[in-house]
């Protein structure tokens, strides 16, 4: 299992920021992994709702089956994710008050499929995809903010 966590302190109260990372259809704007996002994606999904996500992280092109967890509204959020093809993730968005802006923190964990992905991953696709995340998470700052 592959763990990534990236964090950001941005400039908007926590209510603001769950809202924003919640709800799918903002993916795409802040997200660069994020090619589109088809289900329910115009509101800060539930426990129980799911999306489906076309993706392209570290090169590879695919699609995801999201399913909402947990959610503890505007504090913890969690999304289970099942690869098509095989592999499995879970991202966890944890969010801080923090004297009126929010400490985000994105964490991701991951397993592949196959033996020669996790080799992969080893060798060079977890820098890619920690490099995507930090990107990922400027983005939202710089958007949140502007």
């Amino acid at each position: 299992m592959s763990r990534i966590v990236t964090r950001a302190s941005i400039q908007r109260p926590p209510a603001d920021v769950f809202a924003y990372v919640t709800t799918p259809g903002h993916w795409p704007e802040w997200h660069p992994s994020s090619l589109g996002v088809t289900g329910a994606t115009d509101h800060s999904l539930l426990v129980g709702e799911e999306v489906m996500e076309s993706f392209l992280v570290a090169g590879r092109r695919g699609s995801a089956h999201w399913t909402v967890r947990e959610r503890e509204e505007p504090r913890r959020w969690v999304i289970f994710g099942l690869v098509e093809g095989g592999g499995l993730g879970t991202i966890t968005y944890t969010l801080t008050s923090q004297d009126g802006a929010t400490f985000f923190e994105r964490e991701f964990t991951y397993e592949m499929n196959n033996p020669l992905l996790a080799l992969l991953d080893r060798l060079a696709l977890r820098r890619h995809i920690y490099a995507e995340s930090v990107e990922a998470l400027r983005r939202l700052k710089q958007r949140l903010e502007t």
